[in-house]
């Protein structure tokens, strides 16, 4: 699992803005030119719209716009408007753009590979998170999460932060061994609100994961799965589609991880070898004691 991420004989330092000599006419042209422009930027991509914006004092006036970078990013993300943000939206561009991850930030020793699944949103404040694609029809409903993983394999949470949520497939050392020959028996689904990256709490450490649950499947598991859901959008025909395993899910041989995104849903699988079973660990991370959540990691090691 590996991220994946004409030279012009003019640079763009040398365009200037629209200038007009006629005064009646000035005002209206310089208008319908941050028209064009605006509409120009819809088709430019993130480090284009960057270089333009630097190009002088008017293209950084009609580039920098918020309406701007608010289109570029609910394009690039694929997601549908969530109507409120506290961060610039410029800021949050850069953050689900410039290749940053949760492990750029902490525990860097432990981290091997990653890659971008893509993004969704959460517009109730409740998630199912599961390791599991086979649900019962009605969700078990247990008074504490350990119970209710040693059940179905899954939990409900609550008081989850709405919003556009960013969604990466982590490949970390196990925690079993520290050998820097360790080619990796971890997996994690890792998703975070898209303004974490932005959050004081965040960027000094405040805020850390607490571990709320884990179950061991000590048998042979033919994959590696793991799933978030919002419930309040659980049976849309997006996220039901990804219980249908024969659209995404890689053939028995197939070994390299599966990812799948849906407006309100994310989730992962890789096949696996024949194994004595899997530990499965569930994360959060709070804004603060009693704040809401704003990330979630689902781990799954081998036993």
């Amino acid at each position: 699992m590996r991220k994946r991420l004409k030279k012009s004989t003019k640079g763009l330092s040398s365009c200037s803005s629209p200038r007009c000599t006629d005064h009646d006419l000035c005002s209206d042209f310089i208008w319908n030119q941050e028209d064009i422009w605006t509409y120009i930027a819809k088709f430019l991509d993130g480090k284009s719209l960057a270089k333009l914006a630097l190009t002088n004092k008017w293209f950084h006036g009609v580039i920098m716009h918020e309406s701007v970078w608010k289109f570029a990013c609910l394009r690039d993300l694929q997601v549908p408007d969530p109507y409120h943000v506290s961060c610039s939206w410029v800021k949050l561009y850069a953050s689900a753009f410039d290749g940053s991850h949760s492990f750029l930030f902490r525990q860097q020793d432990k981290h091997l590979d990653w890659m971008r699944i893509g993004a969704f949103l959460f517009h109730s404040q409740e998630a199912l998170l599961t390791d599991k694609f086979n649900l019962p029809v009605k969700i078990v409903k247990e008074k504490t999460i350990e119970k209710m993983l040693e059940a179905c394999g899954s939990c409900l949470l609550k008081n989850i932060r709405t919003g556009i949520w960013i969604a990466d497939l982590q490949l970390v050392r196990c925690p079993a061994c520290n050998l820097d020959s360790c080619e990796g028996t971890m997996q994690m689904l890792d998703a975070r609100h898209i303004e974490l990256f932005s959050s004081e709490g965040f960027q000094d450490g405040t805020w850390e994961f607490e571990l709320i649950g884990s179950h061991k499947i000590e048998k042979n598991v033919q994959g590696a799965s793991a799933a978030i859901f919002d419930v309040k959008h659980l049976k849309d025909s997006q996220s039901a589609g990804i219980f249908n395993l024969n659209k995404w899910v890689g053939k028995s041989n197939d070994m390299q991880p599966k990812a799948i995104i849906a407006f309100h849903a994310v989730a992962v699988n890789t096949n696996l070898q024949k194994n004595d079973g899997i530990l499965v660990k569930y994360y959060i991370m709070r804004a603060g004691a009693n704040g809401d959540i704003v990330s979630i990691r689902i781990s799954q090691q081998l036993l």
